[in-house]
């Protein structure tokens, strides 16, 4: 067998006993639960808690957890994050085993990745791909912002959602969150990072806090001759590609177009970093930032808001 395969057919051994398929029901009119949709998941701890999307178990009123030896077993919802799309399950099982999870801050522009999930009830397809761009943020259907996520041409169907985005090594890095409709090889997943963050506050508090500025970033590298010229400490800085209307960002001085260098007087160089800032409540006042504009080094500041719902 050739050693492309080999790669490929290891990686996944490593990780698919962890992947999980996800149904959902919900009640009809007149109070019969019926299946209402279908997921994929992950189990990422030995106690059986499992990562998936929230639109996967939105309003879910039962949601069954099938393990790759065919056993089917009820999970409970311990928390979900809709800015996110990530959601935290619960099972009570055993002959299962556990992914594990990488540091997406290693990722490379190029570098192989591999999807496992359940595309349209199809239990553990695998897909490959290459990573398309890093730190992206991406609008959801439902006009929310989600930070710091990877873009790659892996193939991911519906059914996909919530299952693990895993490298060569068999290391989750991203959780799958979207394909943009109509288009062509574009997928989606959430930096396995943030997942972390996320699952660390949803099972301490039940609940995600971050603060909102109402930006759409993209992770770019930083002209030599600009880093040179004003002593930048920064490998690489945030792109402002869009702002919202009537967000913290559009009431600021920041710009459509703008390079984000520093948050809160600390240097920023990926998506995750801003968002670990923007995760603690004493960041709900003025905070200054520092962006290139061309090639001019600007400082400015923004009053980040607490989104509520």
């Amino acid at each position: 067998m050739d050693a492309f395969s080999t790669m490929i057919i290891d990686a996944v051994e490593k990780t698919k006993n962890a992947v999980v398929k996800i149904d959902v029901f919900k009640r009809d009119a007149q109070g019969v639960l019926r299946a209402a949709g279908s997921g994929s998941g992950f189990i990422f701890s030995s106690d059986g808690l499992v990562f998936t999307n929230s639109h996967v178990v939105d309003g879910a009123e039962k949601i069954m957890v099938s393990l790759l030896n065919e056993n089917e077993i009820e999970g409970f919802l311990v928390g979900k994050d809709p800015d996110t799309d990530l959601a935290i399950l619960k099972i009570y099982s055993e002959g299962y085993s556990v992914a594990r999870l990488g540091d997406a801050q290693h990722l490379q522009i190029g570098q192989l990745v591999i999807a496992i999930g359940n595309p349209y009830g199809y239990q553990h397809t695998v897909t490959t791909g290459v990573v398309s761009a890093l730190g992206r943020t991406l609008q959801t259907q439902s006009g929310r912002l989600i930070d710091n996520v990877i873009q790659s041409d892996a193939a991911l169907n519906p059914g996909n959602s919530g299952g693990p985005m895993i490298t060569t090594e068999g290391d989750v890095i991203g959780v799958n969150t979207a394909v943009i409709q109509g288009a062509q090889g574009l997928s989606f997943s959430v930096d396995i990072n943030t997942a972390k963050e996320i699952a660390q506050q949803l099972l301490r508090d039940g609940k995600v806090f971050k603060a909102y500025l109402g930006v759409m970033l993209q992770e770019v590298a930083i002209n030599p001759k600009v880093k040179q010229h004003h002593d930048l400490r920064n490998k690489r800085g945030l792109f402002i590609t869009r702002m919202e209307p009537n967000s913290p960002a559009s009431r600021s001085q920041l710009q459509e177009g703008d390079i984000l260098i520093a948050f809160n007087d600390k240097v920023i160089n990926s998506s995750h970093e801003l968002f670990k800032e923007l995760s603690h409540r004493a960041i709900l006042t003025t905070t200054n930032v520092s962006v290139i504009r061309h090639t001019e080094l600007l400082h400015f500041s923004i009053f980040p808001a607490d989104r509520k719902g």
